[in-house]
């Protein structure tokens, strides 16, 4: 069996390259010309250079590796491929929404439509909704019957994307929505625990929050479930993924200190009309300077949201998606892997 993993180089597309090796795969890792390939040494990896951002030479790719593979294509395509920052925009667009329609369409035209289309999104595709906390104390879970409010570039152009899908009904696509995925090789987490190590801990708003996890091992056993499961059972159906808990505002950061070994740490936390005016301010700044920012008004938003609950049991039924990884399991792996590789 044959599979295409677009983003391969990334952070959740390198583990997803690891994994379809281990399953025995024929595995191509789609990556630009200028994708670093740290994580894809193995010498069983086929390599597939692909410009998303231009159909007409994507085709030309695609002909060209239909030819190396004997006039077939690929059994799946996992598409986790995308913008998670971006100096303008229009990048996040560019990218996500219309590198997808690239994707699909090319292999349409090149006659390689393949059996099962993973697209990984995000959970971000729905905004802060749900934020009134219900009579238990805890705010509503997000489902597939909520309409999405995406209030960030980056999930409006995932939801963009997934709008575009839903009307490819030729296509055997499969849509999954992780919410924060974490561990070894991912940056943005890796921040925090720098920050836990330096003893300082930010966070904002004192309105309660409770947010979701899933550990990167878990998003690959999902994309795998979407290809090998019986079409009946996903194909055009979307699936949150978390570990199936929420968690309180200081949960990741007190098991950080605590895998870390800081001995003290001092909790800052700031009013959001504080933190909307520093990502206000940074984020114009930075843009100004062509410099790309963690701290700009997409972060805001997303720091700002109360309420990551999701429900995951759609994606245990139909998916047979069951997490592997609580929080504090991934945590101390992530950690383990941190130092080993040097990065902390």
């Amino acid at each position: 069996m044959r599979i295409l993993i677009t983003g391969a180089s990334g952070f959740i597309g390198s583990f997803m390259v690891s994994e379809g090796l281990d399953r025995g795969y024929e595995v191509w890792a789609g990556v630009r010309s200028s994708s670093s390939r740290q994580y894809l040494t193995d010498p069983r990896i086929r390599f597939a250079e692909l410009d998303l951002g231009n159909r007409q030479r994507l085709e030309q790719q695609l002909m060209a590796l239909r030819q190396e593979m004997d006039g077939h294509g690929w059994d799946y395509v996992i598409h986790a491929a995308g913008a998670t920052k971006s100096l303008r925009r229009e990048g996040f667009f560019r990218t996500n929404t219309e590198g997808t329609q690239n994707l699909v369409m090319a292999l349409e035209t090149c006659g390689m439509r393949p059996a099962r289309f993973v697209f990984v999104s995000s959970l971000s595709i729905f905004g802060a909704i749900k934020e009134q906390l219900g009579p238990d104390g805890h705010y509503p879970a997000i489902t597939d019957a909520d309409t999405p409010k995406p209030n960030t570039a980056y999930g409006q152009s995932k939801w963009e994307a997934e709008q575009w899908l839903a009307t490819q009904t030729e296509l055997p696509w499969v849509v999954l929505r992780p919410t924060g995925v974490y561990g070894p090789r991912e940056r943005d987490y890796f921040l925090m625990a720098q920050s836990i190590k330096q003893h300082t801990d930010f966070a904002v708003g004192y309105k309660p929050q409770e947010i979701t996890f899933v550990y990167v091992a878990d998003v690959v056993q999902a994309a795998y479930l979407a290809c090998e499961r019986p079409a009946a059972e996903v194909v055009h159906h979307a699936f949150f993924l978390s570990d199936g808990q929420s968690y309180h505002s200081r949960a990741f950061s007190d098991l950080l200190q605590q895998e870390i070994g800081t001995r003290h740490v001092l909790h800052i936390k700031a009013p959001l009309w504080f933190l909307r005016a520093v990502c206000a301010v940074n984020g114009t700044v930075c843009q100004w300077m062509g410099k790309l920012t963690t701290l700009n008004m997409d972060k805001y938003h997303i720091l700002a949201q109360r309420n990551w609950n999701c429900d995951i049991e759609p994606a245990r039924q139909h998916l047979g998606f069951e997490p592997q990884w609580n929080l504090e399991a991934g945590v101390r792996e992530s950690v383990r892997w941190y130092k080993e590789a040097g990065w902390l």
